[in-house]
């Protein structure tokens, strides 16, 4: 009799049962959030990093962590005398070669001053030339009198057209001249001009990575900009849970800073490329309260709600074995359910048990 007052209290218990010694647990029901873990950190929006362009000495920095700061202006300066060499030289080549392309140049002057002469004596080859034809149709002189002239007025007319074609080749030389040193001029003034470091778009600086005196090689990280007003969670999700990641979801998080408090945010946008640094997914998470807390890069954890559910039917996620089994206390028999939500600490059960079941573990 006193066996058969313990029972029925034994399989009503909500969570554990302790019956002829062993333990079990029998289904129950309440709400169940289904939420997946992320790392991550504090970015602000369109946030970049501010780069050495070239080699050399940090002679200049006019900002501080905090400032604001706008497009173009002058941020640092990186003493390359290098650079500032090679573009005077490339400015003074430039005048050079545009002078050439000049009709003062020396040497097209000097062209022009052959074509004068070869052009002058063309004229009296030419004017012999036809005096000897006359005097060849009088009979006055001798055929090869008269042919030499001839050849003379030709020859001179050949040497002509070669200065006329030299001196085309001299100018067309030059203005080529004149084109490639214009450009080279330019481009090592663009690399002079290297030597500033400006910002590139308006924002605040978040991180000064750089202090006065270092020196810094192209490519390294001066300071971090980003929007001084948008503050966001940058995280990271596993591939394992991403298919369950949804913009639009609600989002708890946590700062290292401060993990006795959390804050809501909604998943904003899951960026479409895998990062293999961190091999994870990249989502942004907007606050949807105020953060009181604004230093790009504080490390954070955050749980991402992928699913709610009220009064559902759960058993402890310690219960549920592989292949979506569970085992029957009553002749320790492994049957099959389907299950829904799955929590950190519960496990939905749509199908195969009812909260009549007595599970237990399977020790082995």
């Amino acid at each position: 009799m006193r066996l058969a007052r313990l029972l029925p209290a034994c399989i009503g218990l909500l969570a554990l049962s302790a019956c002829g010694g062993q333990k079990g647990v029998s289904p129950e029901r309440h709400d169940i959030t289904e939420m997946v873990f992320a790392s991550g950190v504090l970015e602000a929006y369109d946030q970049y990093n501010l780069t050495a362009q070239q080699d050399g000495y940090l002679v200049q920095l006019n900002f501080n962590e905090g400032d604001l700061v706008s497009k173009t202006q002058l941020l640092a300066v990186i003493d390359n005398h290098q650079n500032v060499l090679n573009s005077r030289s490339a400015e003074e080549l430039h005048g050079i070669a545009q002078r050439n392309t000049l009709p003062s140049a020396p040497a097209l002057q000097q062209i022009q001053a052959n074509i004068t002469a070869a052009e002058a004596k063309l004229q009296q080859d030419q004017q012999l030339a036809d005096r000897y034809k006359r005097l060849y149709q009088n009979n006055s002189v001798s055929r090869l009198e008269y042919e030499n002239a001839q050849l003379a007025a030709v020859s001179s007319k050949a040497t002509l057209d070669g200065l006329q074609q030299e001196y085309n080749n001299a100018r067309i030389n030059a203005t080529q001249q004149e084109v490639a040193q214009r450009f080279a001029s330019g481009v090592n003034q663009v690399l002079a001009g290297q030597n500033q470091v400006k910002a590139v778009t308006n924002g605040r600086i978040y991180q000064k990575l750089k202090q006065l005196g270092d020196y810094v090689k192209k490519g390294d990280v001066i300071a971090v900009i980003g929007d001084p007003d948008l503050i966001y969670a940058k995280l990271n999700v596993d591939e394992t849970n991403m298919a369950k990641v949804k913009e639009g979801q609600a989002v708890v998080v946590r700062l290292n800073t401060n993990r006795a408090k959390t804050y809501n945010a909604t998943v904003h946008q899951i960026l479409p490329a895998f990062d293999a640094n961190t091999q994870s997914f990249l989502v942004k998470a907007y606050f949807t309260d105020s953060l009181d807390f604004r230093i790009a890069g504080t490390q954070l954890e955050a749980n991402i709600i992928t699913g709610e559910k009220k009064n559902a039917l759960v058993i402890p996620r310690s219960y549920l074995q592989y292949g979506s089994t569970v085992l029957l206390k009553k002749d320790k028999k492994k049957v099959p359910v389907q299950t829904g939500i799955i929590s950190s600490d519960w496990v939905e059960i749509l199908g195969g048990i009812d909260e009549h079941a007595v599970l237990i573990q399977d020790n082995k």
